[in-house]
C-alpha cells in the first residue's frame, strides 16, 4: 500500500513537473477522507537547487530519504545533463528493495541511465521518444501514449500526463473513489486511459458545430445501450468512417476504446458503492454479461471485478 513518497531532484529540475508531484502526493486531503501520505522532496545535495527556469528551490532532505519511500518519483530533468552517480545508485537500490518508480516527462532519461527501462515498455514526451529509444536501445519505447505502467516502473509523458499517471497510481492503491476525489480537487478529468494519445491532431475543433461534447455526455448517460460506431455515427449525423476518424482526432481515442473505458469506470463505481451482482453490473454498463465485463475489467485494471470489489468496496 502506498504510504511514503519521495520526489527526487537535482540541478535543472523542471518546476512545473515537480509541482505536479507535490500536488498529487504532497497535499493533506484527510479532511475529505483521503489517506495521507508521507511526502518529501529530496536530492543528492540539500539547500538551494537551481531549476530549469532560472530560480532555485530549497531541498531539505538528502538521498537517505529515498530509502524510506514506497514510491520514488522523478520529475522532468535535463536530458543531456550528467545524472549524479548517487542518484542512479539510489534509484537502483529503491527498485531492488521493491519500491515503485515513477517518472514525468524527461525524468524517463534518468530511469534509463539507472538501467530501469531495459527490457521494459516506457514512454516520455512525444518530442523525445525517438531520442529515448536511441539512447537506451534495450528499452521498449511506446511513442505518444500518456503513460505506461510496466509493473513497478511507471513512465509518463509531458506535464499533464504526469497527473494522469499519479491518479492511475492512486486508483490502483486506493480505488476509483479516492482518485476521483483528488481529481476534483485538482480540477482535472478523473480518468484518461494511459493508451490515449498524448496530443490531439485538432486541439480546437472547426467552428461548425461538429463537436462531440454533447455526444460524449449522452454516451455516459446511456452506457447500457448499443454504442457501436454505426449507432453513434447516426446520432452524430455522419457516415461511420467520417465519425470514427473525427472522433479519434478530437477525443484522442477510438470510439470503441473510449466507450469501453467509460464502461469500466462506471463498473468501478458500482463495484465500490453497491452490492449489485456482477451480472447485473455488466448489463447496467453495457457489457451484456459477466464474462465480457471480467474480460475488459481485467485487461484495463489487471484484477477481476470481484477482486476489485473486495479491495475497494465501502
Amino acid at each position: 500500500m502506498l504510504k511514503n513518497v519521495a520526489a527526487l531532484v537535482y540541478d535543472g529540475v523542471a518546476p512545473f513537473e515537480l509541482g505536479v508531484l507535490c500536488e498529487a502526493f504532497g497535499i493533506d486531503r484527510s479532511d475529505e477522507g483521503i489517506p495521507g501520505l508521507e511526502f518529501a522532496v529530496c536530492g543528492p545535495e540539500t539547500g538551494a537547487v537551481p531549476t530549469s527556469m532560472g530560480f532555485s528551490i530549497n531541498v531539505e532532505e538528502g538521498l537517505e530519504r529515498v530509502a524510506a519511500a514506497d514510491l520514488v518519483a522523478v520529475p522532468a530533468m535535463p536530458r543531456n545533463g550528467v545524472t549524479p552517480a548517487s542518484v542512479i545508485e539510489a534509484l537502483r537500490a529503491a527498485y531492488d528493495r521493491g519500491a515503485r518508480i515513477l517518472s514525468v516527462c524527461s525524468g524517463a532519461f534518468v530511469l534509463g541511465e539507472a538501467g530501469l527501462l531495459d527490457g521494459r515498455e516506457c514512454t516520455t514526451h512525444w518530442r523525445y521518444t525517438h531520442e529515448l529509444a536511441t539512447r537506451f536501445p534495450l528499452a521498449r519505447v511506446v511513442p505518444e501514449v500518456l503513460y505506461v505502467d510496466s509493473g513497478r516502473v511507471i513512465t509518463s509523458a509531458g506535464t499533464a500526463a504526469g497527473i494522469d499517471a499519479a491518479l492511475h497510481l492512486w486508483r490502483q492503491e486506493y480505488g476509483a473513489g479516492v482518485a476521483s476525489a483528488i481529481a476534483r480537487r485538482m480540477v482535472v478529468p478523473p480518468q484518461r486511459d494511459g493508451g490515449q494519445a498524448q496530443y490531439i491532431a485538432r486541439p480546437v475543433p472547426d467552428c461548425d458545430g461538429e463537436t462531440f461534447g454533447a455526444l460524449q455526455q449522452w454516451i455516459v448517460a446511456n452506457l447500457d445501450q448499443d454504442l457501436d460506431v454505426e449507432t453513434l455515427a447516426r446520432r452524430a449525423v455522419m457516415s461511420p468512417r467520417t465519425f470514427a476518424r473525427r472522433f479519434r482526432d478530437e477525443v484522442g481515442a477510438t470510439p470503441h476504446v473510449w466507450v469501453t473505458t467509460q464502461r469500466v469506470l462506471r463498473a468501478e463505481q458500482l463495484l465500490e458503492q453497491t452490492d449489485r451482482p456482477i451480472e447485473r453490473i455488466a448489463g447496467d454498463v453495457g457489457f451484456g454479461n459477466a464474462a465480457t465485463l471480467r474480460h475488459h475489467f481485467a485487461r484495463v485494471r489487471g484484477v477481476s471485478p470481484q477482486q476489485y470489489r473486495r479491495a475497494f468496496s465501502a
